[in-house]
């Protein structure tokens, strides 16, 4: 299945896509919209164009599990992709993928305007990667929101 991974942000939003055997997360470019409701029909033309059947949306809990303001906007949007693409959508637990998003780009030597263009499509991966290793090693995967 072709999985859209998406990391929400207010200005840029990253995105990421896995290959039909769900082995493979990769970059998918980045949106630069500040419209919420505008973001959300971007993305749902993005994860339409790449065939995607199923979109994980970054979910930003805090570090004690409860869901903050973020959390309930990044919901919302995940609400509105779903409404928008009418693809099945996942909201998935995404503490600490800006932190390894950015340690990535440490090793990688990535600096200046390269590494903000790119920090947010390497978030979504790692979200998407995330939820893949999840699928993967559950007999059954989460039920997507309908």
């Amino acid at each position: 299945m072709i999985i859209f991974g998406v990391d929400f942000g207010d200005v840029r939003t990253g995105f990421a896509v896995c290959d039909k055997s769900e082995l493979l997360a990769s970059p998918a470019g980045v949106l630069t919209e500040r419209r919420f409701d505008v973001a959300a029909e971007k993305t749902a033309e993005a994860a339409r164009a790449a065939h995607a059947e199923m979109i994980v949306v970054g979910h930003p809990v805090n570090m004690d599990g409860s869901r903050g303001p973020r959390a309930e906007h990044c919901a919302a949007f995940a609400e509105l992709v779903r409404e928008k693409s009418g693809l099945p959508t996942v909201l998935w637990d995404e503490r600490c993928t800006t932190v390894s998003a950015h340690q990535y780009l440490n090793a990688t030597n990535t600096r200046g305007k390269k590494r903000k263009a790119v920090v947010d499509t390497v978030a979504a991966t790692i979200i998407l990667e995330s939820y893949l290793a999840y699928r993967k090693n559950q007999s059954a995967p989460a039920e997507p929101e309908r």
